[in-house]
């Protein structure tokens, strides 16, 4: 009886992996990503012309570019095809975002850079500014005559 107990369990640990395994195996790939939206990539290019996103421009040559997308998305084309077809016709300048890397990468570190610049500058000037004592009042000079009164009133006063 305690052979068959630990054969039974392994049994059915056995079946289970066999099953995942079949799955994995016979279950139809899932879809890669979706099919692009025409408005994201509307507001993703620029129209030559106008130098505008295609979702703001109403220019003969961006109504061709509006209706290459809708084209290309309904032909199953992805989102990367699209612009790279329009980049090969266009050029580099109707992307509106600045490429990722070299000469583009200024684009997104200088700001940056400012904004991170500026934020140190106004914290060393609240430092100093904190940290400043306040400057002492020089006292008026006394004339010798008046001090010496004063002192002469002042012993009188005490005695």
């Amino acid at each position: 009886m305690f052979g068959v107990r630990p054969f039974v369990a392994r049994s059915g640990v056995l079946s289970v992996l066999g099953a995942v395994l079949a799955l994995a195996v016979l279950a139809p790939a899932a879809p890669g990503q979706d099919p692009p939206n025409a408005a994201d990539l509307e507001a993703e290019l620029v129209c030559p012309v106008c130098e505008t996103t295609l979702d703001q421009s109403d220019a003969p040559v961006a109504q061709r570019m509006k209706l290459f997308i809708r084209e290309r998305i309904a032909a199953g084309d992805s989102e990367e095809e699209i612009k790279d077809a329009l980049v090969a016709d266009f050029g580099d300048g109707v992307i509106a975002s600045p490429p990722g890397g070299g000469f583009g990468l200024l684009a997104w570190l200088v700001p940056l850079g400012a904004v991170v610049a500026g934020g140190i500058a106004v914290a060393v000037f609240v430092r100093s500014w904190s940290r400043r004592s306040p400057t002492p009042q020089p006292a008026d000079a006394v004339d010798p005559e008046l001090e010496r009164r004063v002192d002469e009133e002042l012993a009188r006063l005490e005695s």
